[in-house]
């Protein structure tokens, strides 16, 4: 019996970047299917919400980002231009924002095919792995999305015909998020139980073979 988990994911969540290539490893080698659900980063939900944390916070995720990037092996720089645009004096996040509603749109889409994993996976590391600068210019994209099996010119067409739809779907997962257990990314939830942060991930393998994780 094929074990099912639900993904919680931000394009600018440099941590979901972080745990996707051993979400993708583990359904490659394990008979477990992965349900992707993307959500808009916290500073679209709330933005003003760097505007009152400590400075400490961004100073400590800076540092913990390359670390946990160095432990584990996986190239990771903060991606160019940032996928949600910040004024720099308010430090807050204006309403209109050339990047992230395109990317996450373009996941939920990716989700809708079946293909929301390897989506993740393949775009991902174009913004962060730092191998490209300005990932939004050139094709760049195209081609990680094509590495994931479908097309972004189509898929581009679809986002803007429906992206009404495609934003109540991506708010919908986010009030999924919190009923799941937690408002971060990366958030896995099996079962009900609620795996939050890129750190989880053995925990997460360990909930799954307790409940019969087999190897394909």
């Amino acid at each position: 019996m094929t074990l099912g988990y639900d993904l919680y994911w931000s394009f600018r969540s440099p941590y979901s970047y972080l745990v996707t290539q051993r979400l993708v490893a583990l359904e490659a080698d394990h008979d477990v299917r992965c349900t992707v659900r993307v959500v808009y980063p916290i500073a679209v939900r709330q933005a003003d919400f760097f505007a009152h944390v400590d400075p400490l916070w961004f100073s400590y995720l800076l540092r913990d980002v390359v670390r946990c990037g160095a432990y584990l092996e996986i190239p990771v720089r903060w991606p160019v231009p940032d996928p949600v645009v910040m004024d720099l004096v308010t430090r807050t996040y204006p309403a209109e924002q050339p990047y992230i509603y395109r990317l996450s749109h373009l996941g939920q889409i990716a989700a809708e095919r079946g293909r929301g994993l390897a989506f993740l996976d393949a775009v991902s590391r174009v913004l962060w792995d730092g191998s490209v600068d300005r990932w939004h210019e050139g094709d760049h994209l195209a081609h990680a999305v094509a590495r994931a099996g479908l097309d972004l010119d189509e898929m581009d067409a679809v986002r803007v015909a429906e992206r009404a739809r495609l934003d109540a779907q991506i708010i919908a997962n986010q009030t999924a998020q919190r009923v799941g257990g937690h408002y971060g990314v990366p958030l896995m939830v099996f079962e009900g139980e609620p795996f939050f942060g890129q750190d989880r991930f053995d925990q997460l393998k360990w909930r799954l073979t307790q409940h019969g994780l087999t190897r394909r």
